[in-house]
């Protein structure tokens, strides 16, 4: 099965794909003129911005149920794997996904508020409605659904669970067995509650469980902070091949970052966008501003946190291309959360692997339940056609079964499934957000017309000729409807 999942993983994650990632993220960054600079005040201010109603989240709840994707296990095992096989370069690579993955993350956001729809209720989105009103192009969308669904409900789980079993193994010595049980029932009670309780329970336990970690790791790093120039050079040298034991690894100091980057910060892998399109917003722009943020948030922020923690203590190892050791600092621990939990501990005797265990227990968590909210979206794009209630049931036992086995099999299975996923994903998703390139353009330029002439931008999709946003044009209609009842009525008074 390993061999398999490596192979196919070949394919998908090919230099073309790597390419595509750091491709589109520059070229919506250069055509956007660096919007995740220019508006970085925007973003701080719109999350805060918008309350909750009983169709949407609010601008906050929706922030930090892309967080919950976003922050998961890829923050920590994620980055010990990619320093494994990239060296320490590849956390440069990382924040370079980061940085022009946040003007891609903007413009699927933006894309799945435009064309969101209002299904039972609740606001619904992402890039399979996307794809099928703004490309016209309903097969692909299928597509998209199928494969997220499958994804999100059994590839993706795995991954989150396998790391918070062996994180609690390490730390407590509690059976994966036992740890596996424990999800199972957690997931079951959260995920059975609907969007409302997961919204509750991510806007809660995100802020806390990121803002914890982060402090901690910023101990360490303080501690240590005459060691922090070296580390900075060394990510540097070894980005470009410019460390000597770590040049001959250049390509995989490429390969590893933006692998781990974009399955760690999401974007462009077209996770974010259903979570964000769920946000009542008067305007598309004031979630993607939103959603470019949180990826900071996750990699500039978390997965940082994590590397310079790693490389400050050198507990961690390193591998060539044949699996031959090129830098051995931690011998006899496997890549993943062993790495972190060891470094902490190192800093932190008594208490730093216990609190690893407990971090990564809450952020795989919160990421699997983010994975059901994103498959059942996509669920409720099909049952819109075909009306197979019993599916949404089928995902939750699907996920939980998903989550069980992957808490107890190998690490290397549970990330080769992850990773292939991820890049299925990524390839149907940015395809989409290129031809729509147009439409998350005009929005931006719409925003900052009206943000100029210092008035809260409304979105009105006929003013931008802008098809099929058909919430966004009912929303306009009603509003006409009662704005003439109202005029009616004031004649009548008057």
């Amino acid at each position: 099965m390993n061999e398999l999942i490596s192979a196919i993983n070949g394919v998908i994650w090919s230099p073309a794909l790597i390419f595509l990632c750091l491709a589109v993220g520059l070229y919506f960054t250069l055509r956007s003129r660096f919007l995740q600079l220019r508006h970085i005040r925007s973003m701080i201010r719109l999350i805060f911005q918008g309350k909750a109603t009983d169709a949407g989240v609010s601008s906050f709840q929706a922030l930090t149920m892309t967080l919950a994707g976003r922050v998961g296990t890829g923050n920590i095992a994620g980055v010990a794997t990619a320093i494994t096989f990239g060296g320490p370069g590849a956390l440069f690579w990382m924040w370079i996904v980061a940085f022009f993955g946040a003007s891609s993350a903007f413009a699927e956001s933006t894309l799945g508020q435009v064309y969101k729809e209002k299904i039972n209720g609740e606001y619904r989105g992402g890039p399979a409605f996307y794809i099928e009103k703004g490309l016209g192009m309903k097969w692909y969308a299928w597509i998209f659904a199928v494969v997220t669904i499958f994804s999100c409900g059994i590839l993706l789980p795995g991954v989150q669970a396998n790391s918070v079993g062996a994180a609690l193994n390490t730390a407590f010595g509690i059976s994966p067995n036992v740890t596996a049980a424990l999800l199972a029932l957690l997931l079951g009670f959260i995920i059975f509650g609907g969007i409302r309780r997961i919204a509750s329970f991510t806007s809660m336990v995100v802020p806390f469980m990121a803002l914890g970690y982060i402090i901690v790791a910023c101990v360490i790093i303080a501690i240590n902070i005459d060691k922090l120039p070296g580390v900075i050079l060394l990510i540097w040298k070894s980005a470009f091949g410019l460390e000597a034991g770590f040049g001959a690894i250049l390509g995989q100091a490429i390969m590893w970052g933006v692998k781990r980057g974009v399955y760690s910060n999401e974007a462009a892998q077209g996770t974010a966008p259903h979570a964000s399109s769920a946000a009542a917003v008067s305007h598309p722009a004031k979630q993607g501003l939103v959603q470019a943020f949180s990826v900071y948030i996750d990699t500039l922020f978390v997965c940082s946190a994590t590397g310079f923690m790693l490389l400050i203590t050198g507990l961690y190892n390193v591998q060539g291309v044949e699996g031959e050791a090129i830098y051995t600092g931690i011998a006899g621990v496997a890549a993943g959360p062993g790495y972190v939990q060891t470094a902490m501990e190192s800093m932190m005797p008594g208490f730093g692997n216990a609190f690893v265990a407990i971090a990564l227990f809450f952020f795989a968590f919160t990421t699997i339940i983010a994975y059901y909210y994103i498959a059942e979206t996509n669920i409720a794009f099909i049952n819109r056609k075909i009306n197979r209630p019993w599916l949404t049931f089928l995902l939750k036992l699907c996920l939980m079964g998903a989550t069980v086995y992957g808490t107890v099999r190998t690490a290397d299975l549970a990330w080769g499934l992850g990773d292939m996923g991820v890049g299925m994903m990524a390839w149907l998703n940015i395809i989409a957000i290129v031809l729509l390139r147009k439409t998350a353009f005009t929005c931006l330029k719409d925003y900052e017309k009206q943000s100029a002439e210092g008035i809260d931008p409304v979105f009105d999709p006929a003013n931008l000729d802008i098809k099929n946003a058909d919430y966004w044009y009912d929303r306009h209609e009603g509003k006409e409807a009662a704005s003439k009842g109202q005029d009616e009525v004031s004649s009548v008074t008057r």
